[in-house]
């Protein structure tokens, strides 16, 4: 249901993208990119000043070929002949060692520039809430920094930056002509106001296209990484066809839009070579007759055609640039979409820490809270919850009661939509955010690894957790005897998710990490659903002894792993319906105890009973 309500908003929005009018995004869109190459002013202006040095040489030459038709060849001064021949020559290997220097920088430019760029959208990535990532598939936040990227790179390499020496070279050129003869630099131009009318209309109509594309780039990056991911249970289920079909159809659509760019980009072309031809029949045609005479030299007529030429190719790189240009702003707009994209959960400015060990240290309130993710959906209602320091809490309910919602406002994964949630005394909206998640500990029920090794997965870069933290990190999780099995030990690699490991060992490792960084509140998210008994009874042994002193919210199906808690919450539909321990709940016969006997049913032979609503 979720995939189909995805497709129908995406075909939406590329309904929306198609008949939407191209906006005058450009302009703004370049000057956000110039924030990104200020930095670098000290490239950027001298590769700058490059092009005009360029655009005057490509002038010169032909105006040196006419200066020796019409001044040396027609008299027959070879030492004249000569002496151009030799600066027409210097001026060649001067436009080569220009154009090279002049892409030389512009690339390192474009490389140390993106690479900020990528930077802050990492950044920036890593700061938004939550609710943004249950939103967006991570394919299209991929795409965001890698794909578009490399688009605007490409917008570098394929000369994006020389459009202004190409637009200074055509002014340039129409000057000359028009200061050796108006009269046949008019006639040469005649055809190129139909030109410019027709790349105005291309260029309407390929900006929509190139937006389109992006947007199925990015829902085919989408559709790889939801089917790689998931390639374990698409095989175990025979879901290959089905999997195929819909990578195909997307792959259709995004060949569908290239293809449909591919028109434009044809059409452009193919309307610059009939110009091209058109005005240099025009221009022999008249200058021939003005040659015969007498009006026109033989050398203004070659030169003539020789400007012609080189005021036709940039016009021809035009529609291949204009292409690139076209999807680097459509690749923009999006990756400044993202970085405008509101980070609605951080530090405040007035942030303060609660006082240290003060008598408040590990308490976690929950006052008359309230929470939605979306407006007018309720999860959580009225919650009141006082949590003591050193005090085990257990959370249970059935599935959608609000169990890990109500875990993750402590970190402040999202924010209340009513009501405060304090830690240690203090409203976790009070606290700066990197501090607040280093007090709270979190393991939660899926084990996320990172590809690396043992210890980079305990420590996770935390220079205050050095190699005795892991250590002792290890031995409180129960995980001395499998290091030692491992050859190795601490060093032994990690791969992606840690697919080489088992569930188990996977999670052992997700409590070692928590525990590493000594949080004074620790909570458990249903951290031992996903394990065997034996591992269970590894991690009850470890909590046994870390818990104590250590306040802890345990959110768990199993009731068997909580059975020792100091008290039990129990929710039902985003409500506390009873507080007590095992004991009292057992025996008080309501949600708790229709829970526990739901659970041992099997095993005592018991009719399951349902649980009151």
């Amino acid at each position: 249901m979720s995939g189909s309500r995805d497709s129908r908003r995406d075909d939406a929005r590329e309904r929306d993208l198609e008949a939407e009018e191209p906006r005058a995004y450009d302009l703004q869109l370049l000057l956000r990119l110039w924030q990104y190459l200020r930095p670098y002013a000290h490239v950027f202006w001298p590769t700058a000043a490059i092009l005009p040095m360029i655009t005057g040489l490509i002038l010169l030459q032909p105006w040196l070929l006419k200066i020796a038709i019409d001044r040396y060849i027609e008299t027959g001064d070879a030492a004249g002949l000569a002496r151009v021949g030799g600066f027409f020559l210097a001026a060649l290997l001067a436009e080569f060692l220009l154009l090279y220097v002049q892409y030389y920088l512009t690339m390192w430019l474009a490389q140390h520039s993106l690479a900020d760029l990528r930077e802050d959208l990492f950044r920036h990535v890593g700061r938004l809430p939550q609710s943004f990532f249950d939103r967006n598939p991570s394919g299209r936040i991929v795409t965001r920094l890698t794909t578009d990227v490399d688009v605007l790179n490409e917008a570098f390499s394929s000369g994006g930056m020389t459009i202004f020496m190409d637009l200074l070279t055509l002014t340039g050129i129409v000057s000359v002509m028009m200061w050796i003869d108006w009269r046949l630099a008019l006639v040469t131009l005649g055809a190129v106001p139909f030109l410019l009318v027709a790349i105005d209309f291309f260029r309407r109509r390929a900006r929509v296209t190139y937006r389109l594309i992006r947007e199925r780039v990015a829902r085919i990056n989408s559709v790889l990484q939801e089917s790689i991911s998931g390639m374990a249970i698409i095989q175990l289920f025979a879901h290959e066809r089905a999997s195929f079909a819909t990578f195909e159809k997307q792959n259709s659509l995004h060949r569908e839009a290239y293809h449909r760019s591919n028109i434009y980009e044809a059409s452009l072309f193919s309307v610059v070579e009939a110009v091209s031809s058109i005005s240099a029949a025009l221009v022999v045609w008249y200058g021939s007759g003005q040659i015969l005479a007498g009006v026109v030299a033989f050398g203004t007529l070659v030169a003539f055609i020789e400007y012609l030429q080189k005021f036709f190719i940039p016009i021809r790189d035009f529609s291949a640039k204009y292409a690139v240009l076209q999807s680097a702003m459509a690749a923009a707009e999006r990756i400044f979409e993202l970085l405008d994209e509101e980070v609605t959960i951080d530090s405040p400015a007035d942030a303060v820490l609660p006082a240290p060990r003060g008598a408040d240290h590990g308490r976690v309130n929950f006052r008359a809270v309230d929470f939605s993710y979306k407006p007018g959906v309720p999860v959580l209602n009225g919650i009141e919850l006082d949590v003591a320091p050193g005090e085990m809490v257990a959370i249970v309910g059935a599935s959608g009661s609000g169990k890990t919602t109500l875990a993750k406002l402590i970190g402040r994964n999202f924010d209340v939509t009513g009501g405060a949630v304090e830690v240690s005394g203090l409203d976790v909206r009070r606290w700066p955010l990197h501090d607040l998640r280093r007090e709270v500990g979190v393991v939660l029920q899926d084990a996320f690894l990172f590809r690396g090794t043992l210890r980079e997965n305990i420590a996770l870069g935390r220079e205050t957790i050095d190699d005795a933290a892991v250590q002792a990190a290890v031995k409180a999780a129960n995980l001395e005897d499998f290091v030692a099995s491992r050859p190795g030990g601490l060093d032994e690699a990690v791969r992606e998710r840690g697919n080489n490991l088992s569930a188990g060992h996977r999670q052992l490792l997700t409590i070692a990490r928590a525990l590493a960084c000594d949080p004074t509140i620790l909570v458990l998210d249903e951290a031992t659903s996903n394990v065997d008994t034996e591992t269970e009874a590894q991690i009850q042994d470890a909590l046994a002894h870390l818990l104590s002193g250590r306040t802890s919210i345990v959110i768990a199906h199993r009731l068997s792993t909580i059975e020792r808690a100091d008290r039990i919450v129990v929710l039902h539909h985003g409500a506390i319906r009873e507080i007590g321990t095992h004991a009292e709940l057992l025996e008080a016969g309501g949600i708790y105890a229709r829970l526990h006997a739901l659970q041992y049913a099997g095993a005592e032979g018991a009719a399951p009973e349902r649980v009151a609503e």
